[in-house]
């Protein structure tokens, strides 16, 4: 690949990817997009509201020998922090200790983070690096959710290298148990509303009768 011609989306885009793109029909449509500079490479604000409402991401890491592993990652909204502009936090909870991903970021710090919302059908790409903190307990506590009943080990820092973000073709619509409840609620209130208001006239108007 030439490297003085080098556009964020590369990190993605390989030679045998543009290949592949060239012979089925879509390399046009990302050379334009790589004519304006690829994608995007820092955090905005729009992205940094996204990423802090998450509930449940994945990362991806892979080993030297080209190993993939996937980890779901979970916690309350905030659990995953924007740190600035090119990094991202989250505080790794103790959990079944096989420390596969630390493992893999020994050998092999590229990583991925795939962040999806079924509520708005929308999805986000972030590559980048990652690397373990372990005993910082100032960082801990800076990035720890508030009263989420969990223990920390240590602290994953992902630094952003690029991001995209995919069109909701084929996300499932889906809502989170809480969300369904508090409309649930919010329904049953204004009904119990409307009942007391036709009760109320139906006594006026037996009172008029």
């Amino acid at each position: 690949m030439d490297t003085a011609h080098q556009v964020s989306s590369d990190i993605a885009f390989t030679t045998s990817v543009k290949a592949i793109q060239e012979r089925k029909g879509s390399r046009r449509s990302y050379s334009r997009m790589e004519e304006r500079g690829g994608w995007a490479t820092t955090i905005t604000p729009e992205l940094k509201g996204y990423i802090e409402k998450q509930i449940s991401i994945f990362l991806a890491t892979v080993n030297s020998q080209g190993q993939p592993y996937v980890q779901h990652r979970g916690g309350p909204p905030g659990f995953l922090r924007v740190i600035d502009e090119t990094t991202v936090g989250f505080v790794d909870f103790v959990g079944n200790r096989q420390f596969i991903s630390q493992g893999n970021l020994v050998e092999n710090d590229k990583a991925h983070l795939f962040l999806i919302d079924y509520g708005s059908r929308s999805r986000v790409k972030i590559w980048g690096t990652a690397k373990v903190v372990e005993g910082d307990d100032e960082l801990i506590k800076r990035l720890m959710p508030e009263g989420y009943a969990a223990r920390p080990e240590q602290v994953m820092l992902f630094k952003v290298t690029a991001w995209d973000a995919n069109c909701p073709q084929h996300i499932p619509l889906r809502f989170e148990a809480d969300e369904v409840l508090k409309a649930i609620e919010t329904r049953d209130t204004r009904i119990r509303e409307l009942e007391a208001e036709v009760a109320a006239l139906k006594a006026a108007a037996n009172n008029h009768g």
